[in-house]
């Protein structure tokens, strides 16, 4: 049925009272009842979609068709987006810098134009968290969060000028300084309120975030999920997201999780079926009588792993547990009786009763189903049983390094010599796991059962503990359990991401050079999200996700190689063995520690006060102008001009004698595209600063000087365990020069083929960009004069990124590849195609080979909107948004 347009915009909008004040909302239950629709058959997170779309609709940013066909779950067949505006934006510093950079840039390029420089300023509230400067540059001692506290400052004091000044000369930005906690768990411990109040208009909070792990707010209800930086700022700035309506996967919880069972099994479990299940650009909402038995902390581990899923967001519908958790951690009375109210008033808390979404698929998870286990040895999806990871690990040395026996001696003391399996990094990380309670309390009454037996941490492993929040610190030293952590070394080494970001800091030079000298592969284990390869660190080639206590159970062991099941961790001081079962805690002292440890105030004393704000960061001068102070010594900050283009106003491009830069397969991350960590020496980044008067030890890592276009675009597709397929058997950012063979940097060549005006293409498999949503990954791969990428499938963000920096992101047509194709790279390739017809038309390529051959084939523009296809036009999003502001089509 398609209803008659109306002649003028429909109301939708409804009131409620609470203490006597009367609010305005946009109703749910009338566009349900105008449209005869059935919202208990809508997924809850496409119901605050819709809400959103009512809002738009009386803007008349969409029509009344295009919100029926919404509305009438037929949105597939319109022509129009949804429309999105989040009511908040939260950014961490590797991403929030080069931010900044881009909106002081803005503003110089919008005056240079004849325009006014403070329209470039936010509209939406923007929290800015400064939470991954800091590094593991010391661990295993009482004062390692004031050394590393200490470094960090010293590091970074240019990159946290531009934030100083974000603060006092834009509006709507908050800054969290460097020891506040990770910007996941204070987003979940305190910014969220679930209702945004504006004059009286009620609206549900909703957020998006520049790094990937933002839907663990999903957890609470509360809408969200990760974009680039790029696509932040025009948020920032007042433009909507606009996007196809996404399907959603409903995820059916049963059961409760078993003894030595905790969240992070689920987790990794949800990650391996979820990824089986391509959950990519889907939305994923959980529903069932499992809910019932798992805390809001324990599903926001859950949220928080989305990416790892492959989806869009992770999403718990608004239970009671969502204003119980409100009220453990501090929120006031009335804002939770307010959000209760508008929430049942809208037929958004859920009511398992009267429960019947249609969703795209359902899939079950039995929670008494999930083992305890782990994820390695370098993507998240790929589960293991604790008592299968000895197995595992014998094959991976055996199928992937051709290592067919190993040493598993087992001695009563300390070992004192490497082996393949030695545990190097040992690290309590992430917010993933850190804003838990259960498996924090669980990690230190184990390590206290530990102490009590006698037990240790071979020398060797290097142990760190970097809390989310430093409420977790508050309520493990009220447990009297920070004394066995430290023990066992694992001293608080800082409050951010650290170990989970990839910077877990320098290794004993002896160890590295032990590694290298007899080609050892040896190990990390830690409780983040992320275990790509070469983000932890160099020369650790394989790399497990654990929950907190059994990172310090594979700690004690010193080794990966273990079946925790049968072998002891160590022995006692009487030279009896000790098993994991015998130390793990039971439940119920996890919770009764829990009960007489946390309380409202923690959170209160911790944010209300700004007890997170250090006197060092209050001394940072601020300097307030229209326009920042560049400082061109600086190898932090640059302002980076070549972002924006000067577009002319053809419809269509050639592409002529397009060359290879990197030939690649499948599983390259944003990591693997722009590493985070650490500048090495023999880079062509190294080399840049060294020219600049920088010293090694001063270097940083590839995150921190994301301000400096000039050291991000020599570090793109840098990661050394990179493998460019147009290379034999090398790791490393290396490609080969096509003509003349020549083996040298990624940078060089592209600098070499820029010269000859030579337009370059990226080739590559399935899950092309899966990772971190850092920007970078786009802005590099752009400034390295690369046209297209062609892949075999996309994740979301890198995909959309790629086409807010102005580079044509294009699939294979369906089972199509490279390899299928006979491409070797060496190829000379040419296409044309029009801008105005990417949504509807495929791109026809001749790829020309050195002997004569010719191979025809055509790929698919990975462009979802016409809004999209627009801003790829344009050049960029930078490039649009300075055309607008100058137009005075913005709405900021």
């Amino acid at each position: 049925m398609e209803l008659k347009h109306p002649t003028s915009v429909i109301d939708f909008t409804d009131s409620l009272e609470y203490k006597g004040q009367k609010y305005i909302y946009w109703s749910l239950n009338k566009a349900e009842k105008y449209f005869n629709a059935d919202f208990n058959k809508v997924p809850y997170s496409l119901r605050i979609l819709i809400e959103s779309q009512l809002r738009a609709y009386e803007k008349e940013e969409i029509s009344f068709q295009s919100l029926y066909q919404i509305i009438s779950n037929s949105g597939d067949q319109s022509e129009d987006s949804v429309i999105f505006y989040p009511s908040r934006v939260v950014v961490q510093d590797y991403t929030g810098v080069p931010l900044l950079v881009d909106l002081a840039t803005l503003r110089e390029k919008v005056k240079s134009n004849g325009g006014n420089p403070t329209r470039v300023n936010p509209v939406v509230q923007t929290d800015i968290v400064v939470d991954h400067s800091i590094q593991v540059d010391y661990s295993g001692t009482q004062n390692a969060l004031t050394l590393n506290s200490d470094r960090e400052y010293e590091r970074n004091k240019e990159r946290y000028n531009i934030l100083k000044w974000a603060e006092t000369s834009l509006e709507n930005i908050r800054i969290f300084p460097p020891g506040s906690g990770i910007i996941h768990q204070i987003n979940l411990e305190y910014l969220s309120s679930l209702i945004k109040i504006n004059d009286n208009k009620l609206i549900p909070d909703s957020v998006i975030g520049t790094d990937s792990h933002t839907t663990m707010i999903n957890a609470m209800g509360t809408l969200g999920w990760g974009v680039g930086g790029i696509e932040a700022e025009s948020v920032m700035l007042g433009y909507p997201l606009k996007f196809p309506l996404p399907k959603v996967v409903g995820v059916k919880l049963t059961g409760e999780l078993g003894f030595e069972v905790n969240t992070t099994d689920l987790v990794l479990t949800l990650t391996e079926r979820l990824r089986k299940n391509n959950v990519v650009n889907h939305f994923v909402e959980f529903f069932g009588p499992g809910l019932n038995s798992l805390s809001l902390e324990e599903r926001a581990t859950i949220s928080n792993m989305a990416p790892e899923f492959g989806a869009t967001c992770a999403y718990f519908p608004i239970d009671e547990e969502s204003f119980n958790y409100m009220k453990k951690t501090g929120r006031s009375e009335s804002l939770i009786e307010l959000a209760k109210l508008y929430y049942k008033n809208q037929g958004l808390f859920y009511k398992p009763e009267n429960f019947s979404p249609v969703y795209t698929k359902t899939i079950e998870v039995c929670l008494n189903d999930v083992t305890t286990c782990v994820s390695g040895p370098n993507r998240p999806q790929d589960r293991i049983e604790i008592n299968n990871l000895k197995r595992q690990f014998s094959k991976l040395l055996k199928d992937k390094y051709g290592i067919r026996s190993i040493d598993t001696h087992k001695a009563k003391s300390k070992e004192t010599t490497l082996r393949h399996g030695s545990i190097l990094i040992a690290a309590i990380t992430s917010c993933t796991n850190t804003s838990n309670p259960k498996v924090m309390v669980a990690a230190g009454l184990l390590a206290k059962n530990a102490v009590k037996r006698g037990l240790s941490i071979p020398n060797y492993v290097k142990t760190s503990f970097s809390p989310g929040s430093k409420v977790v610190s508050d309520y493990l030293e009220t447990a009297s359990l920070t004394p066995y952590l430290d023990k066992l070394g694992f001293n608080i080494t800082g409050y951010g991401c650290m170990t989970c970001s990839g910077s877990s800091g320098p290794l004993d030079p002896l160890l590295e050079k032990e590694i290298a000298e007899n080609n050892l592969i040896v190990s990390s284990i830690l409780s983040g999200n992320r275990n790509f390869e070469g983000r932890i660190h160099k020369s650790i080639k394989s790399n497990f996700l654990a929950s907190p206590p059994l990172v310090v159970a594979y700690a004690i062991s010193g080794r990966i190689d273990i079946d925790l099941e049968t072998e002891p961790l160590g022995f006692d001081n009487n030279g009896k063995p000790v098993y994991l079962h015998e130390i793990w805690p039971s439940n119920k002292e996890i919770q009764t520690l829990i009960a007489e440890s946390i309380s409202p105030d923690l959170f209160k004393y911790r944010y209300e006060n700004k007890a997170y704000e250090s006197q060092r960061w209050r001394d940072i001068p601020k300097e307030k102008g229209e326009l920042y102070a560049w400082n061109r010594d600086s190898t932090y900050l640059r302002k980076p001009t070549a972002f924006f283009k000067d577009i002319n106003n053809s419809h269509s491009i050639e592409l002529v004698d397009g060359r290879v830069l990197a030939l690649l397969g499948d599983s390259v991350t944003t990591d693997h595209i722009s590493p985070g960590g650490e500048i090495p020496i023999e880079s062509p980044a190294a080399k840049y600063l060294l020219e600049k008067g920088v010293e090694p030890k001063n270097f940083n890592t590839y995150g921190s000087r994301r301000g400096n276009h000039e050291v991000m675009i020599r570090g793109t597709f840098g990661n050394v365990r990179l493998r460019n397929k147009l290379l034999d058997n090398q790791e490393g950012g290396l490609t080969k020069h096509i003509p003349s063979g020549e083996i040298m940097s990624i940078f060089d060549a592209s600098y070499i083929y820029s010269n000859q005006n030579v337009p370059l293409i990226i080739m590559a498999g399935k899950e092309y960009g899966s990772g971190s949503s850092r920007d970078w990954a786009a802005k590099g791969t752009s400034l390295l004069g690369v046209k297209m990428v062609i892949a075999e499938s996309f994740e979301r963000i890198h995909r959309s990124n790629l086409i807010y920096m102005g580079v044509l992101p294009a699939k294979f047509k369906d089972g199509e590849s490279w390899r299928s194709l006979s491409l070797d790279g060496t190829e000379k390739y040419q296409l044309n195609f029009s801008y105005d017809s990417l949504l509807d038309q495929e791109i026809h390529i001749k790829a020309y080979k050195g002997n004569g051959d010719i191979i025809e084939f055509s790929v698919i523009p990975s462009i979802d909107t016409a809004e999209e296809q627009e801003c790829y036009r344009n050049g960029g999003i930078l490039n649009q948004m300075v055309k607008q502001l100058l137009n005075n089509q913005a709405s900021v």
